[in-house]
């Protein structure tokens, strides 16, 4: 009884305390996911200990779901009309941001002195984003114009060129340090991203199948979560990317289900609670001193990072036929980073043990975009629909 009531009373405090939070967040008008990962530090083994390390053990599982069933519900958002509408765009904004994100920190840390395949792997990692941070200020904004419809499929695609990058530099930099075979690397990160797609128009042509025939609430909820947890079990299990697979099934799903809406709206009705347990617990992984390992190189990837950000939203807007939506504030709505990004550092660490610098730095700079990216997002937000707003 007493190991159920360790587990349960921080887990129930967690909850109460974020109705608390968004009251604060209401009134202060900052993020509140912002306020979630910073009580998640405070209150973390790092900082009052009120979370137990034992609840901590939750966070890998809180971690996959979490995301699973974001991944779903952002796949959802591409239907045949948005694609229509904003297809174009979205291709284009996503592929400018990596690609601009990873030039401006792989020179500019070239131009530091940083090691070629140090550099490179810095410049992969930056090009992730953390959709479950950028959909809650979505939601939390109440906004549905055209940039956060563009956001959000943004967002969806974005971590997969990160994840095809991240694949091809790991590739490249341990060709440059003399280690395993490219070419079965190669084949690693093709399958995790390949396998990804074909688990997630597998398993989203059933489901999609199965909605037109299910009607009633509770039947909708246990097909959206039994599909979002077999899509994260199988992905796990076959070693591909399962953000990719669910997304691929939220796209596939929205858009072959005659009421494509109905396992969405069912799925969305208790994902926030998921949600509320991976932010706190993303926080307790960290400590107040974390960001006293950024040193100088951590400050020059947090410097490059930003500016490749804010360039590849201002460059994505040069185009005549990309002009129509201020595109020059998806930079800013871009800035958190998190999960994927944590994941990427781990990989490359584990292949690449003679850089020690690299998880720190990450971990540090985690810390400070999941913090302040909220913020920006939201700022991004506002001003968008400003200039959306004013324009003729």
């Amino acid at each position: 009884m007493e190991s159920h009531a360790a587990a349960l009373l921080p887990l129930g405090a967690v909850l109460l305390v974020s109705l608390a939070l968004e009251a604060v967040g209401r009134r202060t008008r900052l993020p509140r996911v912002s306020l979630l990962i910073l009580f998640g530090i405070v209150a973390g083994p790092g900082g009052l200990g009120w979370v137990s390390k034992e609840v901590q053990a939750w966070y890998p599982l809180v971690n996959v779901t979490a995301l699973g069933m974001i991944g779903f519900l952002l796949g959802g958002s591409l239907t045949r009309a948005t694609l229509r509408t904003l297809g174009r765009l979205v291709a284009w904004v996503s592929l400018v941001q990596v690609f601009v994100t990873y030039t401006v920190v792989c020179v500019g840390l070239l131009l530091l002195s940083v090691p070629a395949p140090l550099a490179m792997l810095f410049a992969a990692i930056s090009t992730a984003t953390d959709p479950a941070a950028t959909r809650d200020v979505i939601d939390e904004a109440g906004e549905h114009s055209p940039f956060v419809h563009l956001l959000k499929g943004v967002v969806a695609i974005d971590d997969a060129w990160g994840l095809i990058v991240f694949s091809l530099s790991l590739v490249a930099a341990m060709m440059l340090l003399g280690e395993q075979p490219p070419l079965v690397l190669l084949q690693q990160g093709l399958w995790e991203l390949g396998g990804a797609i074909l688990l997630g128009l597998g398993l989203g042509i059933p489901v999609a199948y199965a909605s037109g025939r299910v009607h009633a609430e509770r039947p909708l909820l246990v097909e959206g979560l039994g599909a979002v947890f077999l899509c994260v079990g199988l992905a796990d299990y076959l070693e591909v990317s399962y953000l990719l697979a669910c997304v691929v099934m939220g796209v596939t799903v929205a858009n072959l289900a005659r009421h494509h809406k109905r396992p969405f709206r069912a799925l969305e009705s208790i994902e926030w609670p998921f949600a509320i347990l991976f932010f706190v617990m993303s926080g307790t992984l960290l400590a107040p001193g974390d960001l006293g390992l950024l040193g100088g190189l951590g400050l020059a990837y947090i410097l490059l990072r930003l500016s490749g950000r804010l360039l590849g939203g201002m460059l994505a807007e040069v185009p005549t036929w990309a002009s129509g939506l201020p595109l020059r504030w998806m930079g800013p709505a871009m800035l958190p980073q998190a999960g994927v990004a944590m994941a990427m550092a781990y990989v490359a660490a584990e292949k690449l043990p003679q850089y020690p610098s690299l998880l720190p730095v990450v971990i540090a700079s985690t810390v400070l975009f999941e913090l302040t990216g909220p913020v920006a997002a939201r700022f991004a937000l506002r001003r968008a629909d400003t200039v959306r707003g004013s324009s003729p």
